[in-house]
């Protein structure tokens, strides 16, 4: 039930874990709290989930209760009681002893509420309300879908990620934004704080447990830079990470941060590169769905979501490109400290997507559409101008929530026109709020000319790196975004009875011929033509997609893994020598 400690970059020591069995119910959307509940929950996992216990599947015509008591361990409390929730999909009123708290909209981002002053001594009584209608509104919802299917996926509801408390003093640290300044040889640290009373902030910057660095007298919100001596730079051959430590008053809170850079320049044959740490750096990656068969979005454990990314760094891959989904902040943490780097998509919403525009470009690439245009908005499904803003508000608050994440290279805001709109001037938008990373402003089609990457998809065509005057008029990084979804069911190891894939095979050594050859006699020959990135679809079968490197239950690679390394290894240094 996911006991691990949530948030990694701000810990504190006040930590209390609700997750485990709380009562539910499912009533029609307008009706009050029952007096009985239908049964138990086992939270976070979605009642559609099985290893939820219910699975039962929430309409947008009905409300999801939960309910459970909260007893406050001795000494527990201090000034000040907050509950986080990790994730709710995917909009929530929280009441405490019948007081309401607090409420969110949006399945994908964390919040937090102060419920001291609804709290009695003893027993209390915890009850969320939950709406989720999908893909029915403009709310984000990824790749959920009632009507699911091919590459639409189960839809899931309702509590997702961890629930928990922690008791904080009045005056305390509420985040930390950390930005490393690698050429520099320092570190950047700007400490928030729920403070009146002018307190000042102590930081110590410590390496392998010992303190290289001390800064005392710190005001909140004011930037200050401290030196790093003898810099280790942070890769994902060599993924060092420094330790942070804030002292403000009674609080103290621990995090880290790795030395490292992104950028864009040219190699030495004057064609643009992606950089890390000011070197060309080639980014082999997976798409990464973040999908599991007992517990959708929701992964079985903490070691479930290490083994994953583990498994792709033994292929000899260098990056996640975590599609449409926002993460719980563990699975960056481990990503951070494994050494892997991550593309971050921003997950889309909406309303109905229309086929000719968001799947017709994959068999006709010319097809593409102007997306700052109200004619554009309706085609794109971007017509509701509230739900334009929620998306860039929830933009917003996707970069600060991972703004620290070290590996964390690449935000990519739109897929395949998925209510895609004004990608241009989003991607400033990102640019200007990040400086720090780079931005894939269209993954796939309809591209603004925005952003860093000339990012393409192929997936029914010969891929071809563009001629020499293509390359002249556009100098942005060529990245093949998304390609391969090659095919072949296991059975035994599959969980949907239909099959989707680009191309299908029979057997493992098929499957594994066909992506040597798909490599040596497209991919690779394209890095000395400027090609920088990849993102191979997928790193597991999803549902009705059985074109994952590995089953959904991630108990068979498919592929004979000795010939996947030796491509990811080709395409690691081909990019040395180009």
């Amino acid at each position: 039930m996911l006991p691990e400690y949530p948030r990694p970059q701000l810990a504190r020591d006040s930590y209390l874990n609700l997750n485990g069995h709380w009562d539910y119910a499912i009533t029609a959307a307008d009706a009050a709290e029952p007096t009985t509940y239908d049964g138990e929950i086992l939270v976070p996992y979605s009642p559609e989930a099985a290893l939820s216990g219910v699975r039962r599947t929430l309409t947008p015509q009905q409300t999801l209760w939960y309910r459970r008591t909260l007893v406050l361990p001795e000494g527990f409390v201090r000034d000040k009681v907050l509950l986080h929730f990790g994730a709710v999909d995917q909009s929530c009123e929280v009441l405490l002893n019948g007081t309401a708290v607090g409420g969110h909209t949006g399945g994908y981002l964390p919040f937090a509420l102060d419920i001291t002053d609804a709290l009695v001594p003893g027993e209390n009584t915890l009850v969320v309300r939950v709406r989720d209608v999908t893909d029915a509104a403009h709310h984000a919802r990824g790749k959920q879908r009632l009507k699911h299917g091919g590459i639409w996926y189960t839809p899931q509801s309702g509590i997702w990620q961890t629930v928990w408390a922690e008791s904080v003093p009045t005056a305390h640290v509420s985040a930390l934004t950390v930005v490393p300044h690698l050429a520099d040889g320092c570190v950047e640290v700007s400490v928030r704080a729920d403070t009146s009373e002018g307190r000042s902030a102590r930081i110590d910057v410590l390496r392998e447990g010992s303190v290289v660095a001390t800064v005392e007298s710190v005001l909140p919100g004011e930037p200050v830079r401290l030196p790093v001596p003898d810099v280790r730079p942070w890769t994902p051959e060599d993924p060092f990470l420094y330790d942070i430590e804030v002292s403000l008053g009674e609080d103290r809170v621990r995090g880290y941060f790795g030395m490292r850079s992104f950028g864009v320049g040219p190699d030495d044959a004057g064609l643009p590169r992606l950089l890390l740490n000011g070197q060309p750096y080639f980014h082999a990656g997976v798409l990464d769905q973040g999908y599991w068969t007992d517990g959708l979005y929701t992964p079985p454990s903490d070691e479930a979501m290490v083994r994953d990314i583990q498994a792709m760094k033994d292929l000899g891959f260098t990056m996640l490109r975590k599609h449409a989904k926002i993460e719980p902040l563990r699975w960056y943490h481990h990503c951070d400290r494994l050494g892997m780097l991550v593309w971050q998509d921003l997950v889309n919403g909406g309303e109905h997507y229309r086929p000719d525009v968001v799947t017709l470009p994959a068999l006709a690439p010319f097809v593409r559409i102007r997306d700052d245009r109200p004619a554009a908005h309706r085609r794109l499904g971007r017509a509701d101008g509230a739900g334009r803003a929620e998306f860039e508000n929830e933009l917003r608050a996707t970069v600060e929530h991972l703004r620290n994440v070290v590996g964390l290279a690449v935000w990519v805001p739109f897929n395949e026109g998925w209510g895609q709109f004004d990608a241009v001037r989003i991607a400033g938008e990102l640019s200007a709020l990040d400086p720090t990373r780079t931005v894939d402003h269209a993954s796939g089609w309809h591209d603004q000319g925005g952003g860093d990457l000339r990012s393409l998809h192929v997936y029914f065509r010969r891929f071809r790196a563009p001629g020499r005057r293509s390359r002249s008029r556009d100098r942005r990084v060529l990245a093949l975004t998304e390609y391969g979804g090659y095919s072949l069911p296991v059975e035994g190891h599959r969980s949907s009875e239909r099959l989707f894939g680009y191309r299908r095979y029979r057997s493992s050594e098929d499957l594994t011929r066909a992506f040597l050859r798909l490599h040596e006699e497209q991919i690779i020959p394209a890095i000395r033509q400027g090609l920088s990135a990849t993102v191979y679809t997928q790193l597991s079968d999803v549902q009705d997609e059985m074109n994952g490197l590995l089953t959904e239950d991630r108990e068979v690679v498919k592929m004979h893994d000795d010939t996947v390394r030796a491509v990811t290894s080709r395409l690691r240094y081909e990019t040395r020598g180009a």
